[in-house]
């Protein structure tokens, strides 16, 4: 299951580094040398190139990619990198931003699976949506989901614990952790929780409670 990830920026980075702490084959495209050096030193397998380039996507595998996300800083890199791997019938992510005209929005949209916002949800969602996830779509789940966020206190149960192995209900999903003080971003599998952190839930309206009990004790 190979997953390439154009741009290895903020975004791109952390989307790449998730999802192959978690197992899977990522493949980062990136122009700038040192960037992809960077990714070298993570451990990433890297194609050097322009990802707006069908050979240098071929190179990273676009004929056995499952999805291809175009995360650069420039939404019509994105565009292109898209209607390559959409051709392909590959699923396609492609980054755009907040002040893109509506116009633009629906061409952008023809070729992509999903539209991801970096200033929303950022690498969670950019990671949610190459899995074939849905949760950039907020503004069509909030009559029944919620976002909450709970702050771990001295006495809960799960200091100690990885947030990937968190026991939570099945009907909330963990998407963002961060240290106290500190912004909330994806976490990375072997994230250990410690008091103070916080965490960002998907949870069913009605859930909330039983969420809060699993996470502070009751």
């Amino acid at each position: 299951m190979v997953l390439i990830i154009v741009g290895y920026g903020r975004v791109g980075a952390r989307t790449a580094r998730v999802l192959a702490e978690e197992g899977y084959e990522v493949v980062v495209v990136e122009i700038d040398h040192t960037k992809a050096e960077r990714a070298r030193s993570s451990g990433l397998q890297v194609v050097e190139g322009d990802g707006s380039d069908r050979s240098v996507l071929e190179a990273a595998g676009l004929a056995e990619a499952v999805a291809i996300g175009g995360l650069t800083g420039d939404v019509v890199t994105n565009y292109e990198i898209c209607s390559i791997g959409h051709e392909v019938g590959c699923r396609t992510v492609l980054r755009i931003s907040e002040d893109v005209t509506e116009e633009r929005y629906e061409t952008y949209d023809a070729v992509a699976d999903d539209l991801i916002y970096p200033e929303r949800l950022g690498a969670a969602g950019a990671k949610t949506a190459l899995l074939g996830g849905s949760l950039n779509a907020i503004g069509d789940i909030t009559e029944t989901l919620q976002l909450t966020v709970v702050t771990i206190d001295e006495g809960s149960p799960v200091i100690g614990d990885h947030v990937n192995e968190l026991e939570l209900p099945t009907s909330a999903r963990l998407y963002a952790h961060g240290r106290h003080r500190e912004p909330l971003t994806i976490p990375l599998p072997g994230t250990v929780v410690e008091a103070g952190d916080r965490v960002a839930l998907l949870i069913e309206r009605d859930a909330e409670a039983d969420v809060r009990e699993a996470l502070l004790g009751s």
